[in-house]
């Protein structure tokens, strides 16, 4: 090993007697120094293992105490953040304007006002009585506002809001999928007690146009409070017509009669109240005629004044009233028989046969129906409600 030594007469190399000395000692001070690293590292980790068998201790020992804690600091949290969330607010579809008057003269806007006509004045345009022969399809003087009560915007009383964005849709009278003009048309044929509109005429493009305008602002497809009929729970009881007849002096005879017969418009064609039964009336193929469809309607619309978050009957009065009503007599509409070809697609109050059961005509007309209800579910897991 050389050594180098500066002095006043120059730089002279030395040449070392032990060359390896120097080398040995700071290989050695390094081994010290990574001894003491290694011996650290160890230290920290058995202190590491001592701190997690004592936690675990405590864990062990006092385990309830600890959860507590974490929920009383934890809930406050949580119920901030479960306010903080944005909660979906329902929209109410029947609050808009639907007054057809500020419509304008364009095409569609001439075609929805017609469509209101028709809903609201039927017998005028398309009723027996309207004066030309070629123009008639309704069998009856009824309107269609007379159970799509406000022509089509009353809560609960079938709205027509929204309801060609359901469309089209599967119907079970028929099997299969069928758009709203067959809707409509299936209106015709039974509550209206007449025959089809051809799906390309003025009068059904009207009608759809009004649905269609009515539901505006309705997404496709959205559910919402008010469309159908109001909710009633069953009685575990056939229909008591005596009571209903009752209920039906006490609450309906001042609008309909004492005959059903309803009270006709001034001028003499249609109706201010519709007649319930006679040869005026809807057919024995229509859903009013099911009871417990009438019970929901009536439940939710009727005496008038009578709203579903207002009701004035109870529900074994609606249930009643509704079987007294579709007891009496009305037009018979040809081939029911051939509704619904599924039969158990068939609702239990379908007061006509055939149905896929052993129940009795009379217990599919008045009840109770709850037994029959349980038949379909446990038979072949349909849940029905009406």
């Amino acid at each position: 090993m050389s050594l180098y030594l500066e002095t006043d007469a120059g730089i002279f190399a030395v040449q070392s007697k032990k060359p390896n000395r120097l080398f040995r000692m700071e290989k050695k001070n390094h081994e010290i120094e990574w001894a003491k690293v290694v011996s650290k590292m160890f230290m920290l980790v058995a202190w590491l293992i001592v701190g997690i068998i004592i936690l675990s201790g405590l864990l062990l020992n006092y385990p309830y105490a600890l959860l507590t804690v974490d929920k009383v600091e934890l809930a406050p949290e949580q119920s901030e953040a479960q306010a903080a969330q944005p909660q979906k607010i329902e929209t109410d579809y029947f609050s808009a304007d639907f007054g057809v008057s500020k419509l304008g003269n364009s095409m569609y806007e001439e075609s929805v006002k017609y469509g209101f006509a028709l809903v609201s004045e039927t017998y005028k345009y398309i009723g027996p009585e309207n004066g030309d022969p070629k123009m008639v399809y309704t069998g009856n003087n009824l309107a269609c506002k007379n159970c799509h009560l406000n022509s089509g915007t009353k809560k609960h009383s079938a709205p027509y809001i929204g309801v060609t964005t359901r469309y089209p849709n599967y119907r079970g009278r028929e099997n299969k999928i069928g758009s709203i003009e067959e809707r409509v048309n299936g209106c015709m044929e039974r509550s209206m007690n007449g025959k089809k509109l051809p799906t390309d005429s003025k009068e059904m493009r009207a009608i759809v146009s009004y649905m269609t305008w009515l539901g505006r602002n309705v997404p496709s497809g959205e559910k919402f409070d008010g469309v159908g009929f109001t909710k009633v729970n069953l009685p575990d009881r056939a229909v008591d017509l005596a009571h209903g007849a009752q209920v039906y002096t006490e609450k309906c005879v001042s609008c309909h009669g004492a005959e059903g017969a309803g009270l006709k418009n001034g001028n003499g064609l249609g109706y201010t109240y519709p007649p319930l039964w006679g040869k005026d009336t809807y057919n024995h193929g229509a859903g009013m005629n099911r009871v417990i469809t009438a019970a929901q309607f009536i439940k939710g619309n009727m005496p008038f004044g009578a709203t579903s978050e207002n009701p004035m009957l109870t529900d074994e009065e609606a249930y009643d009233v509704a079987g007294y009503i579709d007891s009496k007599d009305r037009p018979i509409k040809s081939n029911t028989d051939t509704d619904y070809p599924d039969l158990k697609r068939k609702p239990v109050s379908t007061p006509y046969g055939p149905w896929d059961d052993e129940f009795s005509a009379e217990q599919h007309k008045f009840g109770p129906f709850k037994p029959i209800m349980e038949h379909y579910q446990n038979q072949y897991g349909i849940k029905k409600t009406k």
